[in-house]
């Protein structure tokens, strides 16, 4: 019967199969455990990247900014700095100490010891995958007593980011600085001019752009872990359940 349960020909593989069996038992039982800190280095090396700057530690520094630069645009007016002045910085201001003729130009520009150093990722991606963390930390407790999400409602929380970064794409294709998304005219015409001017133009802080993808960037990670994590769970939790029976069956324990 234990034969049956773990079929192994010789007692070296039976134990290396009992081993292996314990050990993805292990992972099935604390996957958020693990998910948590593998998933948490890779949500904090981009803040690590200024930290290093500050410090003069220019290697590991620019090695993130390089590595996380194929996950990102990492334009320097839609990030954020630490240890400058300012905690974002108008597209002119950049221009004026990292004169670009291009976007793949300005989004070089790391900052400088006065203007601080930027997060090797933008407000947008800091929102989006530091919230999967955080939706995963609070989703884990309820995860008995949330119902599943469906695709049609997976789509409602995904779909504001994918037109407000359409439609950035799209304005970005008239210029640095130029397109109707950095002077936002319509939505001001649609408020008649409710909110400061500083509200619809650019992306510093406040503005209506870093609120939209400060907010999208939520709803994304929101979205992510209310319809994905149910399914990862069942998952561990199936491999759990196999691996008590196939133990059961040749009376080993755990």
């Amino acid at each position: 019967m234990a034969d049956k349960a773990i079929p192994v020909s010789q007692p070296q593989n039976r134990e290396w199969a009992i081993r292996a069996n314990r050990w993805v038992y292990s992972i099935s039982t604390h996957w958020m455990l693990g998910f948590s800190l593998i998933y948490g280095l890779f949500v904090a090396l981009p803040f690590l990247a200024p930290v290093f700057m500050k410090l003069g530690w220019e290697l590991p520094g620019r090695a993130i900014y390089m590595v996380y630069s194929f996950l990102c645009h990492q334009l320097p007016q839609r990030s954020f700095f630490l240890f400058g002045s300012q905690f974002t910085f108008p597209t002119a201001e950049i221009l004026t100490v990292w004169p670009s003729d291009s976007i793949m130009q300005l989004r070089q520009f790391i900052g400088t010891a006065e203007m601080g150093w930027k997060v090797a990722w933008s407000d947008r991606m800091v929102s989006m995958y530091t919230s999967i963390l955080l939706f995963a930390w609070i989703w884990y407790p309820l995860r008995k007593r949330l119902p599943h999400l469906g695709w049609q409602g997976f789509v409602l929380f995904l779909l504001p980011m994918a037109i407000d970064g359409f439609s950035h794409v799209i304005s970005d294709l008239a210029g640095m600085g130029q397109g109707f998304r950095d002077s936002n005219q319509w939505l001001a015409a649609l408020t008649n001019n409710t909110f400061a001017q500083t509200f619809y133009s650019g992306d510093a802080w406040g503005s209506f752009n870093s609120i939209i993808r400060l907010a999208t960037g939520i709803l994304f990670g929101a979205g992510q872990i209310w319809f994905c994590f149910p399914y990862v769970n069942d998952y561990f939790l199936s491999m759990k359940e196999l691996i008590q029976y196939k133990f059961g069956r040749a009376g080993l324990h755990l």
